[in-house]
């Protein structure tokens, strides 16, 4: 059991944090519950490796048609989105590193920049998205570009390209919840060198989501 005492508004208040009867000590309980977040992420990386590998298999198939479809992406866009995500990623670290060396009032505004980029980059996604379906670049029945040149396969494109963004999308907003659950704790300073395992656990997660943009970035963006 660690103890994390706090001061609000001239009172003292201890937060306990109670190992699970289970855990010899908190050091098996830390181990533990990052050895289960560890398998979490690697049924994420087969998720999205699945994915990876129809991009693949599909841009083989139709050569020009990626070419002449990722053409029509914002590369501007796109670019400020992976810039954003790399310095979420350094502020999630940043707050990681703060809770494990007891630097509390640094947490809160760690996490707040962490956050404020999650919401910016789902602002320029969604500016992205309202372009792509106003030019008709939904896949399937929805695929009605308004242009001659446009890709006849193209719905295949896009198909991949909503579906891939939009599912790093949902994860941006688990992330959101996340980060902002932990921010509620660190504001009662319930982290600590001796407790810090849901930052750490979130930060885990928050560098997957950017890693997966890493990769989205050029497949879609840049590779013609």
């Amino acid at each position: 059991m660690s103890e994390i005492t706090a001061e609000s508004g001239g009172l003292k208040k201890e937060f306990e944090h109670h190992v699970g009867h289970h855990f010899a000590d908190a050091e098996n309980e830390f181990t533990a519950n990052k050895l289960g977040f560890w398998l979490f992420l690697a049924t994420e990386i087969l998720l999205f490796g699945g994915l990876f590998v129809a991009y693949v298999v599909f841009r083989s198939t139709y050569p020009m048609t990626f070419h002449e479809a990722h053409e029509h992406l914002s590369k501007p866009m796109g670019a400020i989105n992976t810039i954003v995500l790399i310095c979420s990623s350094f502020t999630m670290a940043m707050a990681v590193r703060a809770a494990q060396t007891n630097q509390q009032k640094r947490i809160v505004p760690l996490l707040a920049i962490t956050l404020a980029c999650a919401f910016m980059f789902l602002v320029i996604k969604f500016f992205e998205y309202k372009a792509k379906i106003e030019h008709g670049y939904l896949p399937g029945y929805w695929y009605t570009p308004h242009l001659a040149t446009d890709p006849p396969n193209g719905n295949i494109f896009f198909g991949l390209y909503f579906v891939m963004t939009g599912l790093h999308g949902l994860h941006v907003l688990g992330g959101i919840g996340a980060i902002t659950w932990i921010m509620v704790k660190a504001k009662k300073r319930q982290f600590s060198s001796e407790w810090y395992t849901p930052v750490e656990l979130v930060g885990m997660y928050w560098h997957l989501v950017d890693l997966i943009w890493i990769y989205l970035f050029p497949l879609f963006y840049l590779i013609g």
